[in-house]
């Protein structure tokens, strides 16, 4: 009897597991299949930087970069970027905690040499959110620009690990009279001494930003904002404030993400800008992420809580009318059930060779799939492959060949992150729906200092 009911819960758990890979991996290859019928048509997807309108004059930019105990990165990121930037008018402000003496000093050691440095230091101890940090910068450029009687025309959002690209001001200058969201792609630098872990980053982005935000901008659907390598026209940020009290939701813990849909909502367009430099690079944000499995599934999970479970009754879903938006949005939010099929998958694979075993040892016959079973599990298998083998092409375009082979056991261990992050993911929204106050759960960052690290693409 124990046998037999081992046979039906492992039969169980391979069916929900199997329909559920179906589900997804038809949900994929809608994306992939949508991508290439819009490549046919448009012939390619990245546009040379000469092929940009000229704006008449260069506008008035704010560069936004919050922070919290980032003493060890901000002064060579503030440095590299007064370095490289090439625009004539744009000014750096960054955003600081009065308890945070160390990040304070570092800011303030680049701003003595440089006036193009505004160090703004909250009244609120930190960590707050990263959105409470960016609406404090908002309130001191509305000041700035009242006191000196000129109107700034963009912002544009930074982390204090970000090596920026110097054309990038230069695109969103081109680009946001037309467009008033603008977002470039980031592209995850591999730490080499821990290529499993931070290249799982630049295989999901190479993916994420080399086709599928192409392809959300392409059909319409509201696109979110990464946070960094953004720029905001300030006329969305004043309509944002107006109608939800400020630009960024300071009790939410993806604030880029909500605001890209909230602005959409409010009828303002967003454009993922894919864009070659005149060196034929292309002009991105580069940064290092988590190297660690404990840093990546706190960042993770992070993502999934703001956006998969809070986001959900946060923003809700779209006009019924908007089909794709809604679908990108239950893509958005497909995480957790993704997990929860993948750990069955898991337990089904140990079900099964632990039921093998025991059938040997008993001396019967183990239990056969059927023929349905059958065709579902090769039609998964096809989806697999065809999945793996988009990913390596995704990687290899981003990064190379050899990092392309790399991301074939990446994807395994992506596979645990998602894992744990899930369960951490649901403590957080637990806390958050039992009245607790989100905060900002950062992880210690790099900036890059080799030379191949911060040359451009």
């Amino acid at each position: 009897m124990i046998l037999a009911a081992l046979d039906v819960g492992v039969r169980e758990l391979t069916l929900f597991a199997a329909i559920g890979f179906l589900v997804g991996g038809v949900d994929d290859l809608l994306v992939d299949l949508a991508w290439l019928g819009h490549r046919l048509v448009r012939g390619t997807t990245r546009r040379p930087i000469a092929s940009l309108p000229h704006p008449p004059a260069p506008s008035r930019i704010a560069i936004f970069v919050p922070t919290w105990e980032e003493a060890g990165v901000i002064g060579a990121m503030l440095s590299t970027a007064l370095a490289r930037l090439d625009h004539p008018r744009y000014r750096l402000y960054v955003g600081c905690y009065p308890n945070d003496r160390a990040t304070i000093d570092a800011v303030a050691n680049v701003a003595e040499r440089d006036p193009r440095i505004r160090l703004v230091i909250g009244t609120t101890p930190g960590p707050t959110t990263k959105a409470d940090n960016l609406n404090t910068l908002w309130r001191a450029l509305r000041r700035d620009d009242a006191a000196v009687r000129e109107t700034t025309r963009m912002v544009v959002l930074h982390d204090a690990e970000d090596v920026v690209h110097p054309a990038e001001l230069t695109v969103y200058d081109a680009l946001i009279a037309a467009h008033p969201l603008v977002q470039i792609p980031v592209v995850p630098l591999i730490d080499p001494a821990a290529r499993l872990v931070s290249g799982h980053y630049a295989d999901e982005f190479a993916e994420s930003h080399g086709r599928q935000m192409v392809l959300r901008a392409a059909i319409g659907a509201g696109l979110p904002l990464s946070g960094v390598g953004c720029a905001m026209a300030v006329d969305v940020l004043a309509a944002l404030e107006a109608a939800h009290g400020s630009p960024f939701d300071d009790t939410s813990l993806t604030e880029d993400y909500e605001l890209g849909l909230r602005a959409a909502a409010l009828g303002h367009g967003a454009c993922f800008a894919r864009v070659s430099d005149r060196n034929g690079r292309l002009v991105a944000v580069r940064a290092f992420f988590p190297a660690t499995i404990a840093t990546a599934v706190t960042q993770k999970s992070r993502w999934m809580t703001g956006i998969a479970l809070a986001g959900w009754d946060r923003i809700g879903w779209s006009h019924w009318s908007q089909i794709a938006d809604h679908w990108m949005r239950m893509r958005d939010r497909r995480a957790p059930i993704a997990v929860i099929v993948l750990a069955a998958a898991y337990l089904a694979l140990i079900g099964w060779g632990l039921s093998a075993s025991v059938h040997l040892i008993a001396g019967t016959a183990p239990p056969v799939l059927g023929a349905a079973m059958t065709l579902v599990l090769v039609v998964n298998a096809a989806l697999l492959a065809w999945r793996l083998a988009w990913r390596v092409v995704s990687t290899t375009r981003a990064h190379g060949w050899r990092e392309g082979l790399w991301s074939l056991p990446r994807a395994v261990v992506g596979n645990l992150i998602g894992l744990l992050a899930a369960r951490h993911a649901a403590v957080r929204y637990a806390r958050i729906l039992a009245g607790g106050a989100p905060r900002w759960e950062k992880t210690v960052h790099v900036f890059p200092t080799a030379p191949d690290e911060l040359a451009p693409l």
